[in-house]
């Protein structure tokens, strides 16, 4: 799932794109993404976009009339902005929103169809779509441990909770930890005031970082190529490839459609993780230590 930095990306490259621009049609291709039918999508046509913004993990073209257009990539959802006479692709493509200097194309791979298009009208509606996740990039060190503290919860949970941080996912979040030196199974309620602060720095510099290089790496280019898997992490998508700071294995725990990535030298004092599937098979025979995997 698209995150923070590759967001980040998209709403800035669309703003320079599609704002101020009249949305002239809209084209729904698979209609399962449309999950709104008041005020009907056809609306939208004409009326001119004057913001686009990123709500946690959605985007949204504020238009015209105080409407808006919410856009949920989910898992396998993209965008990708084509010359106005291109043609999208057929398989692929949910919908096609039509402007004077081009066309967004929202697309989603796969078979799934969890990506979503909401067409609401007003600010109150729009705010229904927020779960109330903290701007880490926008708060302090107080109100962010604050927030994590607020509930229990294993800091993986609460750093990929939309209710309690916006924007973060698996990939980043793995990337966090790794960059605080703590475990994803630590406690919130556990964590002292060194390791809040240090969790803090790392989401402030993580988030930052990131959305720098995929700037450099995409110039003044529509975002392409967006994954949560890059050769530059240093856990994320690592598992059994060397930790980039001390070269020990990257560990996994796999849980229904995603798994954590860490590295037990660096994040759990050596601690290998159980993961619940393969430490019940293989028991007594799981490793206990980073040390026992020779």
């Amino acid at each position: 799932m698209p995150e923070l930095p590759d967001l980040t990306l998209y709403r800035d490259a669309l703003a320079t794109r599609v704002r101020g621009s009249p949305l002239a049609r809209v084209l729904i291709a698979n209609p399962f993404v449309l999950r709104t039918a008041v005020p009907p999508i056809g609306e939208a046509e004409g009326k001119r976009v004057h913001d686009v913004r990123r709500l946690g993990k959605r985007l949204v073209l504020a238009l015209d009339g105080e409407l808006f257009l919410v856009l949920h990539l989910m898992i396998a959802g993209r965008l990708r902005w084509l010359a106005r006479e291109a043609k999208p692709p057929a398989r692929i493509t949910l919908a096609v929103f039509d402007f004077p200097t081009g066309r967004l194309v929202f697309t989603e791979a796969g078979t799934k169809r969890r990506a979503s298009l909401h067409c609401v009208r007003g600010e109150a509606a729009l705010a229904a779509f927020d779960p109330g996740g903290l701007e880490c990039l926008a708060c302090d060190a107080a109100a962010f441990t604050l927030r994590l503290q607020s509930e229990n919860h294993t800091l993986k949970r609460a750093l990929t909770d939309p209710r309690l941080f916006a924007g973060i996912g698996n990939a980043y979040s793995d990337e966090i930890l790794h960059r605080a030196r703590l475990s994803p199974l630590a406690l919130t309620a556990k964590l002292d005031g060194n390791e809040a602060t240090r969790l803090f720095d790392a989401t402030r510099a993580v988030l930052t970082e990131w959305t720098e290089r995929l700037r450099a790496q995409t110039g003044d280019a529509f975002p392409e190529g967006v994954t949560a898997f890059r050769p530059e992490m240093a856990a994320h998508g690592r598992y059994g490839k060397p930790c980039p700071v001390c070269g020990a294995p990257v560990q996994r725990i796999v849980y229904a459609e995603n798994e954590c990535n860490y590295c037990a030298r660096c994040q759990t004092g050596g601690a290998i993780l159980a993961d619940r599937s393969l430490s019940r098979l293989l028991k007594k025979s799981w490793p206990r230590s980073i040390d026992e995997l020779g």
